[in-house]
């Protein structure tokens, strides 16, 4: 399963209304960080397919998303539950870190 793009227009289907955990990364094509972080979230795409999402956002396209999830970072990384935020990272993390807040 792919990583899926992120709008206004499909955010509440996509990440409130799913029923398993959605990671959301905003980032930026810009952001060398971002950039090396989406090959390993593309890896636990695959990896939990059905049993997790992974989303993005670019911040430039979807300004109003940034600022409504107040994304003051690169990469931020919101995780969803029941359409909850109950996780935030910031930066650059593990895998295992990540997959540790989507199972």
């Amino acid at each position: 399963m792919a990583t899926v793009k992120l709008s206004g227009e499909n955010f509440r289907l996509e990440v409130t209304e799913a029923k398993v955990p959605v990671l959301v990364d905003f980032y930026a094509g810009w952001c060398t960080p971002c950039r090396m972080i989406m090959p390993l979230l593309e890896d636990i795409s695959e990896e939990l397919a059905g049993r997790a999402k992974i989303a993005r956002v670019d911040v430039t396209e979807e300004t109003e998303l940034a600022d409504k999830y107040r994304i003051l970072n690169l990469p931020t990384m919101l995780i969803f539950r029941d359409g909850v935020v109950t996780d935030t990272l910031v930066g650059v993390s593990g895998k295992q870190q990540i997959m540790a807040l989507l199972q």
